[in-house]
């Protein structure tokens, strides 16, 4: 759906003030829609993935040689 002028012009002047008030979280939330940013998501996910399997496999093999 796409914005009127009005709605647009409104948007500017918010991501305008965002940036003058606070420029870091603007630059992080313009990221947030990045194919970069996406990429740190997906690459963040898969290895907290990878840490949580590790993690039971370490348990289940600790668990074997307890028995």
């Amino acid at each position: 759906m796409a914005l009127s002028m009005e709605e647009q012009r409104i948007l500017t002047q918010i991501e305008v003030r965002l940036s003058e008030d606070d420029p870091r979280l603007a630059g992080r939330l313009a990221r947030l829609g990045t194919p970069r940013g996406r990429r740190a998501r997906v690459i963040t996910a898969t290895a907290i993935a990878a840490v949580v399997v590790l993690a039971a496999v370490g348990a289940a093999i600790a668990a074997a040689l307890l028995q």
